[in-house]
């Protein structure tokens, strides 16, 4: 009795045959080689910039300075890189994708200002609203809780292929 109540179950059963799975797997190829991915459009260029006042990038604390600022290789544009153009100071810091609020005209750097603190906050390429926003680190978090949060925009510039 057993063995024939399996036997009806199996015979209820539709049997998947191989072209069919052909044919999913074919609409299945195509509807992914059309289906447009997210870009990653991060800043994947070098900039200079000056920056005319102390600041922290990371867990690191810098002086006003000229800077380089760029990804770090290999690091599938989550880390960058800020060092002086004179090797005195450097910094790396973690950084995500994200969306400017405006497409910016020109190459920058934001900040957020707590009091007389900076903290390196996003990094921005002209002409695309896609950028790296820098994550905060535990210091900057402690900080932001006791003070307010304004904005200083630093512009930057693509670095010369002579300085490389």
């Amino acid at each position: 009795m057993f063995v024939q109540t399996i036997g009806n179950a199996h015979a209820g059963r539709k049997v998947v045959r191989p072209q069919y799975l052909l044919s999913l797997f074919t609409a299945l190829a195509f509807a992914l080689a059309i289906h447009p991915g997210k870009a990653q459009a991060q800043v994947t260029d070098d900039l200079e910039v000056t920056i005319p006042f102390q600041f922290h990038a990371g867990n690191a604390k810098l002086p006003a300075g000229n800077y380089r600022v760029h990804p770090l290789d290999n690091s599938d544009l989550s880390i960058m890189e800020i060092s002086s153009v004179d090797g005195s100071a450097s910094a790396l810091f973690q950084v995500r994708e994200t969306e400017a609020n405006n497409i910016p005209n020109k190459n920058e750097l934001i900040f957020n200002k707590y009091g007389d603190r900076y903290f390196l906050a996003g990094v921005f390429e002209a002409g695309t609203p896609s950028g790296s926003q820098v994550l905060e680190s535990a210091y900057e978090k402690r900080v932001s809780g006791q003070a307010t949060v304004a904005h200083e925009h630093v512009s930057a510039s693509p670095r010369t292929q002579q300085g490389k």
